[in-house]
């Protein structure tokens, strides 16, 4: 699957895998599977089996009504290796968001299907690759086995924080790195966030998101313009680029902002 995006900080998504064990409350892409996601032995409807395995791979053979399913599995972590040349079709530059409906980096994802991914990156170099993680510590053991090095440019590696209070930020001075705080579930408290950054001698990573969460989730929060503020005047202090997902634009009017680090 490689499709244009209502994503606002990407040209396009790509999802050679899918599927996340997170279990996160407030998740959209769980939602969207369970709204639109036919599954191998069902009778082409939105039904979940309970299947045997938690990681397989779907190389696109099978299909139902002759279509290729987009999550076969529902929202067991899937390989679809079928997709890994789409972005080599895409000639003119894009912004790509890289498993929009996964965490490609989670724990239970294996290393082959992740050094799967990032070679097909490579054999397209016109775009950009952006990823995006709750297990930023993965990267770091990417880098020492050589398999990300810092002659992959294109490559921005993102970290999840809901809460900086519980969350830890990342940040490697040899890669392209960013944040995104979406949704934002608490302010940054200024103490703690600079304790975090203290450790790398002042440094943000390059690039920050901020949104706010979506759906109608009972207990849903909405953060405080307060809260931005406070966050971008870090973000500011530390050299690194704002970007405000539409989700906020009501919230912070006139002070609503989009910035992307490789046109700052």
């Amino acid at each position: 699957m490689g499709d244009n995006t209502k994503i606002d900080w990407c040209d396009a998504s790509w999802n050679p895998i899918t599927g996340c064990l997170h279990g996160c409350e407030y998740c959209y892409a769980r939602r969207h599977v369970r709204r639109f996601g036919g599954q191998l032995g069902s009778d082409g409807g939105n039904h979940f089996l309970v299947l045997p395995r938690r990681e397989v791979v779907y190389e696109g053979r099978e299909k139902i009504e002759g279509r290729v399913l987009p999550y076969p599995y529902g929202f067991d972590p899937t390989f679809h290796r079928y997709r890994l040349e789409i972005p080599q079709h895409w000639r003119k530059p894009r912004n790509i968001f890289v498993c929009s409906m996964a965490d490609m980096f989670g724990e239970w994802v294996p290393d082959e299907w992740i050094v799967e991914v990032l070679n097909a990156c490579r054999k397209a170099p016109q775009h950009r690759y952006l990823f995006l993680t709750k297990h930023p510590e993965r990267y770091d053991r990417l880098e020492d086995a050589d398999l990300i090095t810092d002659k992959d440019t294109n490559f921005w590696l993102g970290s999840t924080t809901t809460d900086i209070t519980r969350d830890k930020l990342h940040y490697n001075r040899a890669l392209h790195t960013f944040q995104s705080c979406e949704p934002m579930l608490a302010p940054w408290p200024l103490a703690r966030a600079a304790n975090q950054i203290s450790k790398w001698n002042g440094w943000l990573p390059e690039w920050v998101i901020f949104g706010a969460e979506t759906g109608n989730r009972r207990g849903k929060v909405v953060p405080e313009k307060d809260w931005i503020d406070n966050a971008v005047q870090m973000c500011q202090n530390m050299g690194a680029a704002v970007f405000m997902k539409e989700s906020l634009r009501e919230i912070m009017g006139d002070d609503f902002r989009q910035e992307f680090p490789w046109e700052v």
